[in-house]
């Protein structure tokens, strides 16, 4: 049995992964209630308890980040054990850790062992996995959110501190953290893409200011963080000074990750809610929602494709690079189309509340167990509205998709 011409499968390899996944599986039957539907089916302030004990309970069994090495406090697995564990957790309905891991441990955490210097992965790393440290992403601001290039936090080097002045803005959990990391300009003369540097600064301190930002549901899980004359040490940065822009393209591809595997399985159970949801309401049959729903279902079908391509080339160490554009693209216009199919099945129910509240889901896709209520499409169709923007315009997607993939002329400026 050969991959695509590199040679032939390791059989050992092969017993060793399928062994590893009846592991997290018998950890799973283990450790999960019985009748258990996924997270999303529990009361919120259940979800919130559940999420923080399971966290606990993952770092004691060794997985979180288990393909960090052993010596920074990982399990030393391999990409295909780390991408086994997303996707049998994925098909449970149970987080792969807590509420900002994702920018601890999938994105700052797996950039330090890129970039950073021994020092900081001793350091840094096991205070990630014991949250003695919770980061957040201090990236977009109010003039530039899709066009990263655009930021103007600056930071200058004053003896042994940096000194960091500016506003970040759509930063996530950002109440929930103890740490930021800040992308700024270090070098205000470096041109568009160059005279960044990615610093690690501490939210505790009178330089920082962060306000919590309401949204369309009514929820603050976004904040807006201003810094005046806010501290960090000269070596809080990670890789060269003023050569940011690569680290962070880096944390980019990291933030998605393992999630491009995982998508289409967490996306289908949406569509199979949303198929419900129209059969049980009798609008199945209706030619047009036929039609959008045959239509859903197919993007979800080109999802999963994409998503083994893309993890063919993750387990054999390239970088999906601008590749990971068409997954973003494809995702986040699915996710709008497929809500906004059924707020139209649902009608007037779907602008009446109907007494379970607009909670249950969270990007980029329902938590495994979300109720199929009018009230939780509401809600997943306002998040939607965002998903476009965030992480990425579609405008930018289709930009790098052309330029970087297609091989066709960059857009003038």
């Amino acid at each position: 049995m050969s991959d695509q011409g590199r040679g032939p499968v390791d059989v050992m390899e092969l017993d060793r992964s399928e062994a590893f996944r009846r592991r997290v599986r018998d950890f799973l039957g283990g450790n999960l209630p019985a009748g258990w539907s996924g997270i999303g089916a529990l009361p919120q302030h259940e979800g919130d308890d559940f999420r923080t004990q399971w966290r606990r309970l993952l770092h004691a069994n060794g997985l979180l980040a288990v393909s960090w090495p052993v010596e920074y406090g990982g399990s030393g697995l391999t990409a295909l054990e780390q991408l086994i564990v997303a996707e049998e957790f994925t098909a449970a309905g149970v987080p792969q850790g807590g509420l900002n891991d994702n920018f601890g441990i999938q994105m700052l955490g797996m950039t330090l062992l890129r970039w950073g210097t021994e020092e900081q992965r001793r350091s840094l790393l096991p205070r990630i996995l014991s949250q003695e440290d919770v980061w957040c992403q201090g990236f977009s601001e109010p003039e530039a959110g899709s066009d990263l290039a655009a930021i103007r936090t600056r930071a200058e080097l004053t003896g042994d501190r940096w000194r960091i002045n500016g506003q970040k803005v759509w930063t996530s959990y950002g109440h929930l953290a103890t740490h930021i990391f800040v992308l700024c300009r270090t070098d205000p003369s470096g041109g568009r893409h160059r005279g960044f540097s990615l610093l690690l600064c501490a939210l505790d301190q009178p330089g920082i200011d962060l306000r919590p930002l309401r949204t369309l549901t009514g929820e603050a899980e976004f904040n807006e963080v201003f810094f005046t004359d806010a501290e960090c040490p000269a070596d809080a940065v990670v890789g060269k000074v003023n050569e940011g822009w690569a680290v962070a393209m880096s944390l980019l591809a990291f933030e998605r990750g393992e999630a491009v595997a995982t998508l289409a399985t967490r996306f289908r159970r949406d569509y199979d809610r949303l198929h419900q949801l129209a059969v049980e309401s009798g609008r199945a049959s209706e030619p047009v929602i036929a039609e959008r729903l045959g239509y859903s279902r197919q993007r979800v079908e080109e999802m999963r494709c994409l998503g083994l391509r893309a993890v063919n080339d993750w387990l054999a160490g390239r970088d999906i690079g601008a590749e990971s554009s068409l997954h973003k693209l494809f995702w986040s216009e699915w996710l709008q189309q497929a809500t906004e199919l059924a707020m139209d099945i649902l009608g007037m129910d779907g602008i009446t509340a109907d007494g379970d509240g607009l909670r249950g889901v969270s990007f980029p896709a329902a938590e495994a167990g979300t109720p199929n209520t009018a009230s939780a499409w509401a809600d997943y169709f306002l998040r939607s509205r965002a998903a476009t923007i965030y992480a990425g315009s579609s405008e930018i997607q289709r930009n790098i998709i052309g330029e970087r993939t297609l091989g066709l002329p960059r857009e003038p400026r």
